[in-house]
C-alpha cells in the first residue's frame, strides 16, 4: 500500500476530530472569530486530505510523491497555525500561515504537472 493513502486517511480523521471538536467543545471557550479561524482550519486540512489521497494515485512518479509531500507541509504550516493562532491567540503565528497557502499551491501545481505527464489529463 502506498503510504501517501495512510498520511491523507489520517490528516481527514483529525480534520473531523477537529471540526467536531470545534462545533461541540469550543464553541462557548472562543469568541466567533477564533472559532472561525479554527473552523477554516479544520476545513483546509479535509480539502488537502482527500488532495493528498488523489495525488497518491500519481506517486508512481516523483512529481506526484512532491504533491503529496507538499499538500501536507500545507496541512502543517497553514492549518496547523490557524489552529494554533485560534487556541492561544499568539498572534505571531500569523507569519507561518502564508507560507502553508504556498505550499498548497505548489502541492496543485506539481499534482497538475504529475498528471499531466502520466496522460490522465488527457
Amino acid at each position: 500500500m502506498n503510504p501517501w493513502f495512510a498520511v491523507a486517511a489520517i490528516n481527514g480523521f483529525i480534520a473531523v476530530a477537529a471540526g467536531a471538536f470545534a462545533a461541540h467543545g469550543l464553541q462557548s471557550r472562543l469568541d466567533a472569530h477564533a472559532l472561525q479561524i479554527f473552523e477554516t482550519a479544520a476545513r483546509y486540512q479535509m480539502y488537502h486530505a482527500l488532495a493528498m489521497a488523489l495525488a497518491a494515485l500519481a506517486t508512481r512518479s516523483s512529481t506526484g510523491n512532491l504533491a503529496c509531500l507538499f499538500f501536507l507541509a500545507g496541512i502543517i504550516l497553514f492549518s496547523g497555525s490557524l489552529y494554533l493562532l485560534a487556541l492561544t491567540d499568539a498572534r505571531g503565528l500569523g507569519f507561518v500561515t502564508p507560507f502553508g497557502g504556498v505550499a498548497f499551491l505548489a502541492g496543485w501545481g506539481a499534482f497538475a504537472w504529475a498528471a499531466l505527464k502520466s496522460g490522465t489529463a488527457q
